[in-house]
């Protein structure tokens, strides 16, 4: 394994331009990408990214400002939250507060994102995406309107333990940590969720499984990391 040291910034860029090499033929056709492609790139279909990271690794920074580079460039985006789809509490704890393996397997309503948000951006799909399910802290449904996603545009997921349940993403990036930083991190009521993180780089091994991964121990000074 290598690591590459990149700034916060420069790491932004980078998921940019593989998002956009992703939608657009011409890019990848040259091997290259640029932000500032043409909008229309990619135009008859949708990019699906992935931001994966346990919480405090900085996925929903890392989100906000890809976001906002894309944004930029012209192309739609919908950026959601892996916590805003959520099962219901009686479901999530119907085994206990405490269960990891509960938590790992059963937290994330794979079903709900796949109806709601994955089928309607798959080839011939509508575009109409909700983009919140689920309000945990009230325990009920969100009633979020839908909203559309026009072709060519990109959704933006972040959130944790997001491979190896079937999304079809279609650039997935990784925000890896040690675990010591994870421990450190890691709020001590939910301590009980490390071995979930312990297993999910056991069975996923997400770091290898990325498009990119960056190594985030210090937010200030990502490493990109190459195997």
């Amino acid at each position: 394994m290598r690591a590459e040291p990149i700034s916060p910034e420069r790491l932004a860029e980078r998921v940019a331009e593989l998002v956009v090499a992703a939608g657009a033929s011409a890019a990848e056709a040259n091997g290259a990408a640029d932000i500032n492609a043409e909008a229309n790139a990619g135009a008859d279909s949708w990019t699906r990214v992935a931001i994966d990271g346990a919480p405090g690794s900085g996925t929903a920074e890392l989100a906000a400002a890809v976001e906002a580079l894309l944004a930029a460039a012209g192309r739609p985006v919908l950026r959601i939250s892996a916590g805003d789809f959520l099962r219901p509490r009686s479901l999530r704890l119907e085994y206990g507060r405490e269960d990891p393996d509960v938590f790992y397997a059963e937290w994330l309503d794979v079903k709900g994102l796949m109806r709601e948000v994955f089928d309607p951006l798959a080839a011939g799909g509508s575009g109409r995406v909700l983009p919140t399910l689920w309000d945990a802290e009230r325990d009920r449904a969100s009633r979020a309107q839908y909203v559309e996603l026009p072709p060519g545009g990109v959704l933006v997921m972040e959130g944790p333990l997001l491979f190896g349940v079937g999304f079809p993403f279609d650039v997935s990036v990784h925000l890896s940590l040690s675990r010591g930083a994870l421990a450190r991190r890691t709020p001590e009521a939910m301590a009980w969720t490390l071995p979930a993180y312990a297993r999910y780089d056991a069975e996923v091994d997400p770091s290898r499984a990325a498009s990119l991964t960056a190594r985030m121990d210090d937010p200030r000074h990502p490493a990109l990391l190459f195997f």
